[in-house]
């Protein structure tokens, strides 16, 4: 069985974090690509979030990505058994709005704007990986909303936006280790031991 799994990054591009992802869930039966949402493959430094967010917003955005993404998913649908999506941050919304696609499954980590795109209604199983805190909204109150639908698992670990990636402030080592053997067992990859 051929599986292919796609990630999304952060505001920060495909960075070391992406790339460390990228090699969790590689292994002989599962082929997986990083997808760059910078046309120019570009990668912001942690110290510069806010020029990395407003790039997004202003040269990206939440809206523009979605027919080339479609396009990209559904054609690996042709060549893999599989087609399973990962996000991370503005990654995990875009993941979210894709979520309605005919897809084995989708991952949004820590994507705290799905609470504005509440009207993409996931058709595929959808787990969503939520930071006990978030500076900008009620975290408890988007938990809520999302376990009323019926393809959505929504799972909470300790810490905030950014618990997963080792190189950001908000590093949660335990959430970390909890996370990734949750989205493993999610798209139920084993990884071969080397010797």
């Amino acid at each position: 069985m051929k599986k292919k799994i796609f990630i999304l990054h952060e505001i920060y591009g495909v960075n070391d974090f992406i790339k460390v992802q990228a090699e969790a869930y590689s292994n002989a039966n599962t082929t997986v690509e990083c997808i760059s949402l910078y046309s120019d493959d570009r990668i912001f430094p942690y110290e510069q979030e806010q020029e990395a967010y407003e790039y997004f917003i202003n040269e990206v955005g939440f809206d523009a990505p979605l027919e080339k993404l479609t396009k990209k998913l559904l054609e690996a649908r042709t060549y893999f058994d599989e087609v399973l999506l990962i996000g991370f941050s503005v990654g995990a919304t875009l993941a979210w709005r894709l979520s309605t696609l005919p897809l084995q499954g989708i991952v949004c980590v820590y994507g705290s704007r799905i609470r504005q795109y509440l009207d993409a209604i996931p058709s595929c199983p959808t787990l969503v990986i939520i930071p006990s805190h978030e500076k900008s909204f009620n975290v408890h109150e988007l938990m809520e909303t999302l376990d009323t639908l019926p393809a959505v698992h929504t799972r909470q670990y300790l810490g905030q936006h950014g618990f997963m990636d080792f190189n950001n402030s908000n590093y949660n080592h335990g959430s970390y280790l909890q996370s990734q053997a949750e989205i493993s067992q999610f798209f139920e990859i084993k990884k071969v031991k080397e010797d």
